[in-house]
């Protein structure tokens, strides 16, 4: 599971912000979507309460990614409603420590071992999903593609997205578009 996709479950669109995890049938779409990345049963459905722990999690690791990306301003479309940063920290590590996990070697009949990471201990499916979800945060945050890390200055553009070429600028060429546009126009309006 890519943080990113995680943190890219708010996203803005033209009548504002849109987000994935928003109700229960947001948050069982979104895991069905991502069954095998977060260990879950293609058929999964989620709770109340796991969708509200997730969304919480989601948040914590936005507020790290604002930190990442520091000294740029953080998103200007969320940064308001992203937690404390120490808060934040705290949480997604509590997350990743809540279910660790261990290597297991499988072997079928025929073909080659390989090895798959399984929970080390008994763990409910919500702390396995937000472990998976933290320790990919966690992954990026401290590797370094940390560096790549950006926040998209399109206009009411809340995503981060990872810098892979030196003149790229924006997380779509859609919100480049719309930022080349914007600028356009004030230059037209005010000039």
């Amino acid at each position: 599971m890519s943080a990113l996709e995680f943190v890219s479950t708010v996203r803005a669109t033209r009548t504002g912000l849109t987000d994935l995890l928003s109700d229960v049938q947001g948050m069982t779409a979104w895991g069905r979507e991502h069954a095998a990345e977060l260990g879950v049963d293609p058929d999964f459905t989620a709770s109340e309460e796991l969708r509200s722990e997730v969304v919480e999690l989601r948040q914590a690791v936005r507020a790290l990614f604002a930190r990442a990306v520091a000294p740029g301003a953080a998103s200007d479309a969320d940064a308001h409603r992203l937690p404390d940063f120490a808060e934040s920290l705290d949480l997604v590590n509590a997350a990743a420590l809540a279910v660790p996990s261990a290597p297991r070697l499988e072997w079928p009949a025929g073909q080659a071992p390989r090895a798959r990471t399984v929970p080390g201990v008994a763990a409910t499916e919500s702390e396995r999903i937000r472990a998976t979800l933290a320790t990919s945060a966690i992954e990026l945050l401290a590797g370094p593609r940390r560096e790549q890390i950006r926040v998209c200055p399109a206009p009411r553009c809340v995503l981060y997205f990872l810098k892979e070429h030196p003149r790229q600028e924006w997380c779509s060429l859609g919100c480049g578009n719309r930022a080349r546009a914007a600028r356009h126009y004030r230059q037209h309006r005010d000039g």
